[in-house]
């Protein structure tokens, strides 16, 4: 049973077992529930590479359907937010915040008869959030140079200061020009690569339900990008492959993370 069948037959479970020796209302929490995610659907707004769903919510009752829930609304309410979030997990929605439920009494509503009013987005406050891959600053990390390997080492970011000390040295480098694309975005490749994940400290935040917080790696190898998987649940393949450790990545390779699938364009190499 899924998660979100599940929490309709704990709502219904809620009607059918507590309240059904008191209530004779028409109104049922499941078809609430039902309803929200409905009112959630067609309030979609789209963005560069997300789509957001608002998350106040209203429900307005007759007098006499509210005073009939009053003994259960705040059971009721965790459940009806629960299922939101789950609806919005599983469609890959974006709630700004948990979804907030509110009853209010009508009274020019009749037994039985139920409405919802929704909270619109603030498209001005959505304009101005970080898109994928700039939600944190970027701070040096002090991390041991991997071991020498068959495989292409990828370097390890240095501290500003380490750098300053070595740029005299040869560095590993990757191509001029490379990116990961996945529907219809790009996401550019430089310096020590990106880290994707759930996690909304990772570089790319994927907004995949079977994604781990901090899922894969791309980072420069010799002569190009090596994807590595950082100990995900789900694993990362290539090409249908799923890799261990480092695998580099060759132009129109198909990297899946999860349900998401991102594909590897390369430009020429830096001289």
């Amino acid at each position: 049973m899924s998660v979100l069948r599940s929490l309709e037959s704990k709502i219904a479970g809620l009607v059918e077992g507590t309240f059904s020796r008191a209530f004779r209302s028409e109104v049922r929490p499941v078809e609430i529930a039902r309803r929200l995610a409905r009112e959630m659907d067609q309030h979609r707004t789209p963005s560069v590479s997300r789509v957001y769903v608002p998350s106040g919510y209203e429900v307005y009752l007759g007098l006499e359907d509210r005073e009939r829930f009053a003994g259960a609304e705040q059971e009721m309410i965790a459940e009806l937010s629960a299922y939101l979030l789950e609806h919005a997990r599983s469609e890959r929605l974006v709630l700004i915040e948990r979804p907030r439920i509110s009853f209010v009494t009508d009274e020019r509503l009749g037994l039985g008869e139920f409405g919802i009013k929704v909270e619109e987005l603030d498209r001005g406050a959505l304009a101005n959030r970080p898109s994928p891959g700039s939600d944190r600053k970027r701070e040096p990390r002090r991390e041991r140079p991997e071991p020498s390997a068959p495989a292409p080492a990828v370097p390890a970011p240095l501290p500003a200061s380490a750098a300053a000390e070595q740029v005299a040295q040869p560095a590993v480098v990757g191509p001029a020009s490379a990116a990961l694309v996945a529907a219809g975005q790009r996401i550019e490749l430089t310096g020590s690569g990106i880290v994707l994940g759930r996690s909304r400290s990772c570089d790319v935040v994927l907004e995949d339900t079977n994604a781990s917080r901090r899922h894969a790696a791309v980072r420069p190898a010799a002569g190009g990008w090596a994807v590595e998987d950082l100990g995900s649940t789900n694993g990362v393949s290539v090409n249908g492959t799923r890799i261990s450790g480092q695998c580099l990545l060759s132009p129109g390779d198909v990297v899946s993370l999860g349900r998401t699938e991102l594909s590897y364009e390369q430009g020429g190499n830096r001289a």
